[in-house]
């Protein structure tokens, strides 16, 4: 299963780690993924599926505007 946000499509990204004597070592950075049951349109059955946390936050700020 790859670690990739099923709605925007952000995936884990590529740095460094850097220790106290500065040496350089290659990491990821993976993306806080969640399971969330979420119906795609309302009036529809939910579905899982693996959503960044960006993503849950931005759809609760539109929920929240739009009532």
């Amino acid at each position: 299963m790859s670690k990739r946000c099923s709605v925007c499509g952000r995936g884990s990204q590529s740095g460094q780690r850097r220790s106290h004597s500065n040496v350089k070592t290659k990491r990821r950075f993976h993306v806080n993924l969640q399971w969330r049951r979420l119906a795609l349109r309302p009036g529809t059955a939910p579905v899982r599926m693996r959503i960044c946390t960006r993503c849950l936050k931005t759809r609760a700020k539109k929920l929240n505007a739009a009532t």
